[in-house]
């Protein structure tokens, strides 16, 4: 289903706990993972994961980061999704870690601000699920 802005958007708790990660590389990467991102640029390889699922050769991490999402599929013409929750989130001093995919965004708050990042979102309007 495709969001839209006429409709409130719903927002997904993600029930895990993730890692930040600076890898070697990939290859001791387990891809199959139903989450798992990665970033590779010339300055870094990046990876979040779930925190059982760090590889071996990482040589930095923070853990203690727990996820939700925006459900259903935002559409490239919506603008300013990602950029009103941050602020949301910043207003109430909730730090993010944000990752995109072709479909959606997911927001990482530490797991201490969780509850609260979803409860300040719930006031804004937005949907739990």
């Amino acid at each position: 289903m495709k969001a839209s802005l006429n409709m409130p958007l719903k927002i997904k708790s993600i029930n895990r706990e993730f890692s930040v990660c600076k890898v070697e590389d990939y290859t001791q990467t387990d891809l199959t993972q139903e989450y798992c991102f990665i970033g590779k640029t010339d300055e870094e390889n990046s990876l979040v994961c779930e925190t059982g699922q760090v590889p071996a050769n990482v040589t930095e991490r923070d853990d203690g980061w727990r996820a939700f999402r925006i459900e259903g599929v935002l559409d490239f013409s919506l603008i300013g999704i990602l950029s009103k929750i941050s602020a949301i989130l910043a207003e109430a001093k909730i730090g993010i870690f944000a990752v995109s995919t072709f479909n959606t965004d997911y927001i990482l708050v530490k797991a201490e601000n969780f509850e609260k990042a979803l409860s300040v979102l719930a006031a804004a309007g937005y949907d739990l699920e």
